[in-house]
């Protein structure tokens, strides 16, 4: 009967027949007969949660729920009808178009699929509805549980301007600026000009590195402006920004904090977040190399005073920005779980999905303060759908996925498998890769291992900068900031430069693959070809190139998995195992195993992925290197100035007509995908012949966008 009763409250009366309407005195005692049914059920908080959310999240937050015997529902729109999480759920409702107003920002929609499905809560995951008060209200009116903070807290810490506010009267450490909305980009320059440059121009509704711009002078706090207020507006549907003094040469250091209903708060430790691109956190390690004992305890109490401050109910993290001398300053708290919340999972052995779904059943605080500790170095490497060249997302379907090997120090977290479609509509991440070891570099090189095993072909990535990264000497030492990327890589990712042992082992890798190919043009199950096949012969004199790099390399095939090979003055044994067919090489070269990829095998061409990077090598015999110089080679043909798209996505401003003069850095247009926005520009002076966009189309990568004369 209490179980009954509960679940009537809960929003599933139609489940037992009963009217659709309840009196408020009748919810009341309801509610009291569910708690009553919760807590003579301690492991089971909820009978049946919908995740508001697609993608890893949606799947991260399901695989705790399963675990705790708890029925989950998916939410999802027209294309992501067959996505990992529609499969993963017990029952799934589609919810609408793919754009996400349409569907995962359609609150509408969503208390319908709670309503017909009978979930008893919400867990809304991060981005999306996550920090909405208006959905966090419009849940609690239809009587399901919110799983995260109450919406007093989420408009509180969600305004940037008036967390800043809570934030200096708890006595948290603040960051010089302006407590006030800018008004347009006059008063953005006014500003800008007492509070002293450089400046951060950012979203007052957002976060996750959306409609922010730094500032160095009055042209680019007007130009910064203009983009992140149309980003906000785009992003959060709040064109509000605030203006405040960027800390230059800073670390991004965040504090995770837990609080029940019941007065309870505690920190989980600390997670270093400096590692970002555009303003987006790209690698981020638990606990961080920057951070003391003394340190963490005084951000940590900050963040709990903050937390409590505001009445915090759930998980939570208060980010800071930190200086050279270990200077803390408030930068904002996001009401939600975090992208990155597997790393502190890892260090506390802690699940904060858990204790989320545990604290919104109004349960205490199991865990004290003194209960956390710190268990080995997590690491966390966000692979994103993106060309790591430019930064910009890439779109397209997964032709093959193969993840590193699992293991209890190895955790993937997608929401994808091989086949599955990167989308123009959502966020590129294809997943969160995490590690964790004994100590840092413990940590590190498991990151390195499983970056190597991992193959995604069908669209550019980042796991080639993602593996450069943490093997650089200054990111091994702990030297880092939030320009680290910036001033390591200026010009973006092209690959790294191999040392002379690795240049030898992808030579070596070549040299065997080309050799066993040579081996089964011979052989059909076991038996040799007619005369008309190749024969083998002893001794291979072979030319292989790299890039522009030519050399001169003699092998000789011992048997099917194992060569001798001289190269670059050194005679080695090359042996492996791998099926010839596998994208994923695990080679000995004598005595040292190795880790390549083999993505493409056209003829005697290869691209062979060492390292992270791509290289295209081709493996010919000396003879035939000779007789392909007399080859024509291919012209090239020259074509008028165009700018293209450099990425599929939508023209949301055009700014020039034709006949109209530009120079090589004039502004002509903005295009949006995946969230963010791009300005473009001509790359050289001309007139513009011909427009073939307008706002609100959307085009193709390469796609011409506008002539220039």
């Amino acid at each position: 009967s209490a179980l009954r009763e509960g679940m009537s409250f809960f929003g599933v009366l139609s489940t037992f027949g009963r009217p659709s309407l309840l009196l408020v005195a009748e919810k009341e005692a309801a509610f009291r007969l569910w708690r009553r049914w919760q807590s003579s059920n301690p492991d089971k908080p909820f009978e049946k949660i919908l995740i508001a959310n697609r993608g890893e999240i949606a799947c991260r937050v399901m695989k705790t729920c399963k675990r705790l015997g708890i029925r989950t529902v998916a939410v999802h729109s027209d294309v992501d009808g067959n996505a990992l999480h529609s499969q993963m759920a017990d029952e799934r409702v589609c919810i609408g178009p793919a754009p996400s107003s349409e569907s995962y920002l359609n609150m509408d929609a969503i208390l319908e699929a709670v309503k017909s499905t009978g979930a008893q809560a919400v867990h809304p995951g991060y981005g999306f509805l996550s920090e909405n008060t208006v959905f966090a209200d419009k849940l609690t009116k239809a009587g399901a549980v919110f799983i995260g903070p109450g919406a007093g807290a989420i408009e509180a810490m969600g305004d940037k301007i008036q967390s800043k506010k809570i934030a200096r009267k708890a006595q948290v450490n603040m960051i010089p600026g302006v407590d006030a909305v800018v008004k347009d980009a006059d008063d953005a320059v006014r500003l800008a000009n007492e509070i002293g440059y450089p400046v951060m121009l950012k979203a007052s509704a957002g976060g996750g590195g959306k409609g922010m711009r730094i500032a160095w002078n009055d042209q680019e706090t007007r130009d910064g402006f203009h983009l992140a207020s149309q980003e906000a507006k785009s992003g959060f549907g709040d064109d509000r920004l605030l203006i405040e003094r960027y800390v230059d040469g800073a670390r991004h250091i965040e504090v995770q904090v837990l609080a029940d209903s019941h007065g309870n708060a505690i920190y989980l430790n600390e997670r270093e977040c400096s590692i970002q691109r555009r303003n987006q956190k790209v690698i981020e390690e638990a606990p961080s190399p920057f951070v003391d004992p003394e340190m963490r305890m005084a951000m940590g109490q900050q963040a709990v005073q903050l937390a409590k401050a505001v009445d915090y109910v759930s998980a939570g993290t208060v980010e800071f920005l930190v200086d050279s001398q270990k200077r803390f300053y408030f930068l904002e708290m996001n009401t939600r779980l975090q992208v990155e919340h597997p790393i502190t999972e890892y260090i506390t052995g802690i699940d904060l999905v858990e204790q989320m779904i545990r604290i919104a059943a109004g349960r205490k605080l199991e865990i004290r303060q003194k209960d956390v500790g710190i268990d080995g170095w997590a690491v966390e490497c966000r692979v994103y759908s993106e060309d790591p060249k430019r930064f910009l997302p890439s779109i397209g379907r997964l032709s093959t996925y193969l993840e590193p090997e699992k293991s209890p120090h190895v955790r993937v977290e997608t929401g994808i498998f091989e086949g599955s479609q990167i989308s123009i509509y959502y966020d590129p991440l294809i997943s969160k890769l995490v590690t964790h070891g004994e100590d840092r570099n413990d940590a590190l090189k498991r990151m390195t291992t499983a970056l190597d095993q991992y193959v995604i072909k069908g669209v550019k990535h980042n796991v080639p900068i993602l593996r450069a990264m943490l093997t650089h000497p200054r990111f091994v030492s702990g030297d880092i900031t939030t320009k680290f990327i910036a001033e390591e890589y200026p010009e973006g990712f092209s690959g790294i430069q191999l040392t002379e042992r690795q240049e030898k082992e992808l030579l070596a890798t070549a040299c065997l693959l080309h050799l066993r190919r040579q081996w089964r043009a011979t052989q059909f199950q076991n038996i040799d070809r007619d005369s008309f096949s190749p024969p083998l012969m002893s001794e291979y004199h072979l030319r292989i190139k790299v890039g522009d790099s030519v050399h001169e390399a003699t092998a000789r095939l011992n048997d099917f998995d194992e060569i001798l090979v001289t190269v670059l003055g050194e005679e080695l044994i090359v042996s492996s195992e791998s099926p010839l067919s596998s994208p994923l090489l695990e080679v000995n070269v004598s005595d040292v195993d190795v880790t390549i990829q083999c993505l493409e095998r056209v003829g005697h061409n290869y691209k062979l992925v060492h390292h992270g990077t791509a290289f295209d090598v081709s493996v010919l015999s000396v003879a035939e290197a000779e007789l392909i110089d007399y080859m024509p080679k291919k012209t090239e043909v020259e074509s008028f100035q165009f700018v293209k798209a450099p990425m599929p996505g939508k023209i949301v401003e055009v700014f020039v007509t034709e006949g109209k003069e530009v120079t090589s850095t004039t502004p002509v247009c903005i295009i949006e995908a995946m969230k963010a926005q791009t300005i473009l520009t001509p790359g050289c002076d001309g007139k513009v012949k011909k427009v073939f966009v307008e706002p609100g189309q959307f085009v193709q990568e390469d796609e011409n966008l506008i002539e220039l004369e």
